[in-house]
């Protein structure tokens, strides 16, 4: 199949017909591919949008109950903005929330409003990057098929808009207060740390860093490259962002050369105003080009458990 698998109805105005009669065709390519664009209905609104993810039928996984440390304008329990970081910033590939215990399966982007220079979305084929990088390097992927990954995670008080990892601790835990928030946190395996300011720093329970798919292969799933050449200061250090479940230390190496092996596996969509993209998760690493230009790049996200 074709990589990302392209479908192009003939009657914008029919979005729920269109799924249904195409609903199976897009399961077939989710799981043999991971990546679907949809070009032709004429998404102009989160309603249209909204419609559209309703009528797939898949359960909601809502911003509000999610841990995406990502900060973003939320419409209803089913559609939310990307994320919100400045346009000149860049967000590296990753599978979402895949730091966290509980991530979503199926991801959909709905672009409303295509940037006019840059703001494609790089979708990677996460699986054939895990057979790539097992064989060049067989020790290393033994030792996170066996010690998965722990991620360090630094969450304000106050959500940070200009970050790509802003949202607030409040927030991102859906707590009223500490109390609430170190209660929440033990329940789900993690370890804490106040800092005096009022930021709330958290160390993961050790993840899985790849994970088996529904055709029988296995997908890296993870956010090593996110972490390694986007968060604050984990370049100059890596265990200051991430390490193996065990807590030692993943080597810089190892970091250099799956960034570097991910490029060849990688596609950037090239936004054009109500396409719409669904993406397997688990399959599928994804991130966003830096922009710019007058015009408001606005891509909508829903995501399914």
């Amino acid at each position: 199949m074709m990589f990302p698998v392209t479908f192009s109805p003939s009657e914008p105005d029919a979005i729920e017909e269109w799924v249904r009669q195409n609903r199976l065709a897009i399961n077939i390519a989710l799981k043999e591919t991971g990546a679907v664009l949809i070009r032709g209905l004429g998404m102009r609104d989160p309603d249209d949008f909204n419609r559209f993810v309703a009528a797939v039928g898949l359960p909601a996984f809502s911003y509000k109950e999610s841990l995406s440390n990502a900060v973003r304008v939320n419409y209803s329990e089913r559609v939310f903005t990307a994320n919100e970081a400045p346009p000149e910033v860049e967000i590296y590939l990753h599978h979402e929330m895949a730091q966290t215990p509980v991530s979503p399966s199926v991801l959909f982007f709905c672009c409303i409003s295509a940037a006019e220079q840059g703001g494609a979305t790089p979708v990677c084929r996460s699986d054939q990057l895990f057979e790539a990088f097992k064989l060049s390097h067989p020790k290393w992927t033994a030792q996170l098929l066996a010690k998965g990954l722990r991620y360090v995670t630094r969450m304000p008080a106050v959500s940070d808009g200009s970050s790509g990892q802003g949202r607030s601790w409040y927030s991102t835990l859906d707590v009223s207060g500490r109390h609430e928030a170190e209660q929440k946190l033990a329940l789900m395996g993690y370890t804490f740390t106040w800092q005096s300011n009022d930021h709330l720093e958290t160390l993961s329970p050790a993840l899985p860093g790849v994970v088996d798919l529904s055709n029988g292969g296995q997908s890296f799933y993870h956010q090593l490259i996110a972490a390694y050449r986007g968060w604050p200061g984990v370049r100059e250090n890596p265990a200051s962002g991430v390490m193996f479940g065990d807590r030692t230390e993943i080597p810089v190496k190892l970091l250099e050369s799956l960034s570097a092996m991910a490029e060849d596996y990688t596609t950037d969509l090239q936004w054009v105003d109500g396409e719409i993209a669904i993406v397997n998760n688990k399959m599928i690493m994804h991130g966003r080009r830096p922009y710019s230009g007058d015009r408001k790049r606005q891509v909508l996200v829903s995501m399914a458990p």
